[in-house]
C-alpha cells in the first residue's frame, strides 16, 4: 500500500473519534507523523516504531477543567504482524478485553487490533481519568472492525511451561539486544526477511530463555547457525550444549527454516527437552 492510502486509513478513524469522553473534550488539532517525523513526537522512544515498519501514527489530547490531559496515539504499523510486534515490545500491566491482548496499568492502556496498535494516557493518575481512558479504548476498539492473526512462528512453541504474556514478536537486531544483549554484530542476520521470537519457560521451577528465527531459505538458516555457533557457544560442548559462563546452559539446532536457540537455561536437562520438542 502507498503512504497516501494509509494516511487515509488513519484519517478515516481520525472522523469517527469521539469528540468527548465524559468530561475531557478534544484540546487541539489532531497530529499525524510519518516514520521521518515521528522522532520529532517520541522522545528516544521512535526507534521502536521504526524498527516494526510503522507507516503512520494519529496523536490526539484531550484535556478537562478539573483533569489531567489524556493522550491518544494510533499507530498503523501496516500490517498485523507489526502491530502484534511493536505491542509484545512493552506488554505489562493486566490483561484486559479491549482489542486484542489489551493492558491497563495505572494511567495506560493499550492493544493491537489487525494493523494497528493502540496507546493511551492520562498525564496524571486519578480514579476517573482512569476511566475516561478505559471507555476511549473501548471506543476505538469498535471503530476497528477487523481483528489480525497473531504471527504463526508463536504456535511453534510447546504450551508447557511457555510464559504467553510476555512473548516477543521481532524482526530488528536492536529490538532483539534491547530485550536479551548478543552482540553488537547482527550474528543471526535478523531482518525484515526473518521472523523471530524471543520466549520464556519455566517448569518446575527450572527456567530458559529461548530464541527462534525462521529464515526464507536453508543458506540463510545455515549461515546463521554457524555464526551463532561460531561466536557464541565456542567448540567446547557436551551433548551438543554448552555450559555458559553464569552456570547456565545453551545449544541450538536447526529444524528445516527454522533456527531454535536456548539462550540459557537453569539445566541441559530443559535445554535439550526445549530443543527437542520445538518444532
Amino acid at each position: 500500500m502507498t503512504p497516501n492510502s494509509h494516511a487515509t486509513m488513519l484519517e478515516e478513524l481520525r472522523s469517527k473519534l469521539p469528540e468527548k469522553i465524559i468530561t475531557w473534550s478534544k484540546a487541539s488539532e489532531d497530529q499525524f507523523y510519518t516514520p521521518q517525523t515521528i522522532f520529532g513526537y517520541i522522545n528516544g522512544g521512535a526507534e521502536v516504531y521504526k524498527a516494526y515498519n510503522m507507516h503512520g501514527c494519529l496523536s490526539r489530547r484531550y484535556a478537562a477543567d478539573n483533569g489531567p490531559a489524556i493522550m491518544l496515539d494510533i499507530f498503523d504499523m501496516g500490517t498485523a504482524k507489526d502491530a502484534f510486534g511493536v505491542f509484545t515490545h512493552d506488554p505489562e500491566g493486566e490483561v484486559i478485553d479491549l482489542g486484542q491482548d489489551g493492558r491497563v496499568r495505572p494511567g495506560w492502556v493499550n492493544f493491537w487490533k489487525d494493523r494497528f496498535f493502540v496507546s493511551i494516557y492520562s498525564e496524571e493518575e486519578n480514579h476517573v481519568a482512569q476511566k475516561a481512558v478505559l471507555v476511549l479504548g473501548q471506543r476505538i476498539d469498535a471503530l476497528i472492525d477487523s481483528r489480525g492473526r497473531r504471527p504463526g512462528i508463536i504456535d511453534r512453541l510447546p504450551p508447557e511451561g511457555l510464559q504467553a504474556n510476555n512473548i516477543r514478536y521481532l524482526h530488528h537486531p536492536v529490538i532483539l539486544n534491547y530485550h536479551y544483549y548478543l552482540s553488537d554484530e547482527n550474528l543471526l542476520n535478523i531482518s525484515d526477511n526473518t521472523e523471530a521470537l524471543l520466549a520464556n519457560y519455566e517448569r518446575e521451577a527450572e527456567q530458559a530463555v529461548i530464541l527462534l528465527v525462521l529464515y526464507p531459505d536453508v543458506n540463510a538458516v545455515t549461515r546463521a547457525y554457524s555464526q551463532f555457533s561460531r561466536h557464541y557457544l565456542g567448540e567446547t560442548k557436551e551433548n551438543g550444549l554448552v555450559r555458559l559462563e553464569n552456570g547456565k546452559w545453551s545449544g541450538a539446532r536447526i529444524n528445516n527454516l527454522l533456527l531454535i536457540i536456548i539462550l540459557e537455561a537453569d539445566t541441559p536437562q530443559l535445554a535439550e527437552n526445549l530443543l527437542q520438542t520445538i518444532k
